[in-house]
């Protein structure tokens, strides 16, 4: 019951479609339960007289029913047409919360989640959803309607013939309750498996390059071939449970024609019904069965948008690690002061990556970290604009603690430039107003050219509206970092973190990037992860993180005189290992 509140939930905006469809649906019903009626009492009144009072009423009747199934077409027009399209508008509804909730989420749930499943969450599941928005109160309502008002009918021609159909018709139900419990552990299982073949091609396409460069499409092979045949056998459980689910419902149903026939027969035999009655019972029973076929289909799909509701909600439900403090503030007038006090930091239940880091920056100096890969740099950085949370000591800009700022201001005020760059599907111009959106033409310009890229862009056939291709794949390494830098210019950010920024380039474009980096770096409090040395030469303090946390600090030419970790470094790097 609670996911079912929560599901009609998404029915509130569309009231007035959602009961004028009600509406529609009982006028057709209506009309269906009536045509019965009115042929009982032609057979019976009007086509027992002569023939002239029979030509005299057939254009009237001809009139009425014209009439009366013009109605139902407009009816069940409606139901079709706007129905669906009520279903199409939740389900667009539940797509645009559930990528909200995307952009809401923490990094810690990418990192436990993969992409794909995500996307099958995204796509395939909502559109079961939208199906049973749609058909689900719409069947279940004519359904009802047209089983209890042909059962009273049924009733008034012949009661004992309708209790031993009620009979019967209780032992289907119960037979189609059972199935149904089992269908949906089943359905459930399906939706995992088709997330899982999601995320394995996500992976390989993704990687495609990777894949070719190992010539390793056979690997990839194997790997979605297993995720491809979980998801068959899931599918053949599927459908056995189904062939059991329909064909007992069949068998049933088969069951009901019998009972009338036998039933039906014997009554007329005894003189308690006539023929007329028993072709009027027909007629009703065809009523009868219909909508009963109509609930065991709807019992199919609201298994389906059932489960995927459910997977919906998992993920609408999932609380952001991440968020503004009820009392927070927004970060103004930033001068850039940084403040790393007694900072702790662990994955989860992980051993600690961080253990009572101390660091202060002033505003415009520029910090490097250096030492080895998974001492904790990259982590350091992530805790400033609150990727993650500190799970000990606090990081401070300004003074103020960043668990006390607004998100959107505190990551306003920051300027990331990584090593792996991303760029979006779509154009120069678009990829470089990323950093901030609505920039005019000069102002996107003027980055490019502060990011040394200008000519380049210039370069090109279609100048800034050349399109990067996907993840940026027309462009080299250089040329993506230097639009990133470009992107960071135009977002003008007071502190900058400088994420191994020119650790993937040849010697050539790291020159040009990193007088890119220097003038952007200018009057900016800046952090730099480096492990190229000789791109940190000029900060105002190293700082070499290790195992044990902090191990040495001071500039350049003070840690070379010390001849310790960060020495040893720079020899390695620059007169070889001897």
């Amino acid at each position: 019951m609670p996911v079912l509140k929560k599901f009609i939930q998404y029915y509130k905006p569309y009231q007035a479609v959602f009961w004028l469809d009600m509406v529609c649906a009982m006028v057709v019903s209506i009309i269906d339960l009536a045509f019965p009626q009115i042929l009982n009492y032609l057979t019976r009144g009007v086509f027992t007289r002569s023939a002239v009072e029979i030509f005299s009423v057939l254009p009237m009747l001809a009139l009425g029913l014209l009439a009366m199934y013009l109605v139902r077409f407009g009816g069940r027009y409606y139901i079709t047409y706007q129905g669906h399209v009520m279903g199409a508008r939740m389900e667009s509804d539940m797509r645009q919360d559930l990528f909200d909730q995307f952009q809401r989420l923490s990094f810690s749930y990418y990192d436990r989640n993969n992409t794909g499943e995500m996307m099958s969450k995204l796509v395939s599941d909502l559109f079961d959803i939208s199906e049973l928005a749609h058909h689900g109160p719409e069947n279940i309502f004519i359904s009802l309607l047209k089983i209890v008002g042909s059962f009273v009918l049924l009733l008034y021609v012949n009661v004992p013939m309708t209790i031993i159909l009620l009979a019967v018709t209780l032992v289907m139900l119960a037979f189609s309750v059972w199935q149904n419990r089992k269908m949906r552990a089943v359905f459930m299982d399906n939706r995992q498996k088709i997330a899982g073949v999601n995320a394995s091609l996500q992976d390989s396409l993704a990687g495609i390059r990777v894949v070719k460069s190992f010539a390793n499409e056979k690997l990839e092979h194997k790997k979605f071939s297993k995720s491809n045949l979980l998801f068959l056998e899931s599918k053949e459980r599927n459908y056995k449970r189904m062939g059991v689910f329909h064909a007992g419902n069949n068998f049933f149903q088969g069951m009901l024609f019998l009972t009338v026939l036998v039933s039906g027969g014997y009554f007329v035999a005894v003189g308690q019904i006539d023929a007329v009655d028993l072709a009027t019972y027909a007629l009703y029973i065809n009523i009868f069965i219909n909508p009963i076929e109509v609930l065991v289909e709807f019992t199919e799909m609201f298994q389906k948008g059932f489960s995927g509701f459910k997977r919906f909600l998992e993920v609408i439900e999932t609380q952001p690690e991440i968020v503004d403090a009820p009392d927070a503030k927004p970060l103004q007038n930033v001068k850039g002061d940084i403040d790393y006090r007694d900072v702790s930091f662990s994955y989860e239940q992980n051993e600690a990556v961080l253990s009572h880091i101390d660091i202060h920056i002033d505003a415009g100096r520029t910090v490097a970290l250096v030492g080895p890969s998974g001492g904790g740099k990259t982590t350091l950085c992530s805790l400033l604009p609150r990727f993650y949370d500190v799970t000990g000591g606090a990081v401070l800009v300004d003074g103020q603690d960043v668990r006390g700022l607004t998100l959107e201001s505190l990551r306003s005020a920051i300027g990331i430039v990584q090593q792996d760059v991303y760029m979006f599907s779509g154009t120069i111009r678009e990829n470089i107003a990323y950093g901030k959106p609505g920039a005019s033409m000069e102002e996107i310009v003027e980055a490019a050219k502060r990011a040394n890229i200008h000519d380049f862009v210039m370069g090109l056939e279609d100048g800034y509206d050349t399109f990067v291709g996907e993840r940026g794949a027309r462009l080299s390494g250089g040329q993506k970092q230097r639009i990133s830098i470009a992107r960071v210019f135009l977002k003008d950010p007071r502190i900058l973190i400088l994420d191994e920024a020119t650790s993937a380039l040849d010697n050539e474009s790291e020159r040009h990037i990193q007088q890119s980096l220097e003038e952007l770096a200018k009057n900016r409090t800046t952090i730099v992860i480096a492990h190229r040395l000789s791109t940190i030469r000029n900060a105002d303090e190293i700082i070499v993180i290790g195992d044990e946390g902090i191990e040495e600090r001071g500039c350049h030419k003070e840690l070379l005189a010390k001849g310790g970790l960060y020495a040893k470094y720079y020899n390695m790097q620059f007169e070889g290992l001897s």
